[in-house]
């Protein structure tokens, strides 16, 4: 018996129907980018391993595919390596590239590798798959699309407030309900000085990223794990419990963070925002949330997490500023900072709540109904009139029974059909007939597409 083709789990087909909801997000997205003066571009799937590891903290590493050399992969690796069975130790030898993690490192290389060529500041947008080797669950998948914005060779916070713009632009087009959540890693390094517990902010924004997912006391056994004092643990909890508004919570930082220069600054730098933010008009909550971490270790100041109020996933978008990052590739000095808007969570969420406008999800407008070589031949120079016009249309490609045919406009969800037999042709004109009411209207191939173009029904009707 032959097997049933599969795909790997945590991948997905995508039918026409759900690829026409896609090109409408990445459609959307892309609109919003260039308002704000973002150009694209792409880059390949695969990176050089050299490029990615070490950029995404020690849990990040982990999520690499790696790509087994090409040709004979155990050049170079000995029997008794084989023999210990460690996948680290072999990866290391038997694979020189890897599936690009996110769109962020690799834009850094690309800045590094290209930079004699680029006018900074530098506004890109990429819309590209990306691949985890993240255990899948609802709303997570090994492979799944980024939309990245990034502004690079700018220190000017100005770009972090642009960018919320950008971002509450996008989700009121989507129609969707958002809370942007916002943090500094400078107040996130402020806390690990005050609680004592300077060199382990890594540890601490790992655990703390984690307290909407897995809770307050898993978020402490976890930084007990770590070796972090009961004592550190203790000071950490007021400072991440904070409530009230963003203002509120500044002042009250202010005060707690007081012998922290590092907290100061991302105190100072959140007011910035917040003082440019408060002149403009904005559809979505903004809040501070001083237990948003974004642990991915190369943010630096600034950072932003995007979740839908009407729907149980997790983030729709994050991002923040990297001061660092080129630097890893021999390009110190330039600063940058970005978000990366989650496609295939946000199909997700327009999916569950019917956000989809209608026509977003029709392709084919109008189908010409085929009886015969005869009725082909005097369709044929419509068809190519009415596709002139910017009219998306089909004519059966056979001549088949009309039932057929109209079972075909039917399935595909086209509004119009067009008919022409002997007496239409003889007369010039053609029989549409509209999908949704099965009102038919004998009309003119101008009036129809007049008709489409304006998506009114003229009166006269048989």
């Amino acid at each position: 018996m032959i097997q049933k083709p599969s795909i790997p789990k945590g991948t997905r087909d995508f039918p026409p129907e759900e690829t026409a909801k896609r090109n409408y997000i990445f459609h959307t997205i892309r609109d919003v980018y260039h308002l704000f003066g973002f150009r694209q571009i792409e880059t390949p799937a695969m990176e050089n391993l050299s490029t990615l590891t070490g950029k995404y903290g020690e849990e990040g590493d982990k999520l690499l595919f790696r790509i087994l050399n090409s040709g004979d992969c155990f050049a170079g690796i000995t029997d008794g390596e084989l023999q210990e069975r460690n996948p680290v130790r072999f990866a290391a030898k038997a694979c020189e590239k890897g599936l690009r993690y996110d769109l962020t490192v690799p834009f850094a290389r690309f800045v590094v590798q290209h930079r004699n060529e680029l006018t900074f500041p530098f506004k890109r947008y990429q819309i590209q798959p990306v691949w985890r080797a993240d255990r899948p669950q609802k709303g997570r998948y090994r492979e799944f699309y980024q939309c990245d914005g990034d502004v690079v060779g700018s220190d000017s916070l100005l770009n972090e407030v642009e960018l919320i713009q950008i971002m509450d632009e996008v989700f009121r087009r989507f129609g969707i309900r958002v809370c942007i959540r916002m943090n500094n890693r400078k107040i996130l390094t402020g806390i690990a000085e005050i609680i004592g517990e300077a060199g382990r902010i890594a540890d601490i924004t790992v655990a703390i990223d984690k307290l909407d997912k897995i809770g307050l006391e898993n978020v402490n056994a976890e930084l007990r794990d770590k070796g972090l004092s009961e004592t550190a643990i203790a000071r950490l909890q007021p400072l991440i419990g904070l409530t009230g508004t963003a203002r509120e919570k500044l002042a009250a930082l202010t005060g707690l963070l007081q012998s922290s220069a590092a907290g100061l600054k991302g105190i100072e730098e959140i007011g910035y925002i917040l003082d440019r933010i408060e002149r403009l008009p904005l559809t979505a909550t903004l809040e501070l949330d001083l237990t948003l971490a974004r642990g991915l270790s190369y943010y630096t100041g600034a950072i932003f997490e995007v979740k839908a109020l009407d729907v149980e996933i997790g983030s729709i978008t994050g991002g923040g500023r990297y001061d660092n990052l080129t630097g890893v590739f021999g390009m110190d000095g330039l600063s940058g900072v970005g978000i990366s808007f989650g496609a295939d969570r946000i199909y997700d969420v327009l999916n569950q709540l019917n956000l989809y406008p209608e026509e977003a999800q029709q392709a084919t407008q109008l189908l010409f109904v085929n009886f015969g070589e005869r009725e082909e031949a005097w369709l044929l120079p419509l068809v190519a009139r009415a596709r002139a016009a910017g009219i998306r249309t089909e004519i059966y490609p056979e001549a088949a029974k009309i039932r057929k045919q109209m079972s075909y406009a039917d399935a595909k969800k086209i509004p119009f059909v067009a008919i022409a037999g002997e007496t239409e042709m003889a007369a010039g004109v053609l029989l549409l007939k509209d999908m949704a009411t099965g009102r038919q209207t004998q009309l003119t191939p101008e009036e129809i597409m007049e008709l489409l173009k304006e998506k009114k029904i003229p009166e006269r009707t048989m």
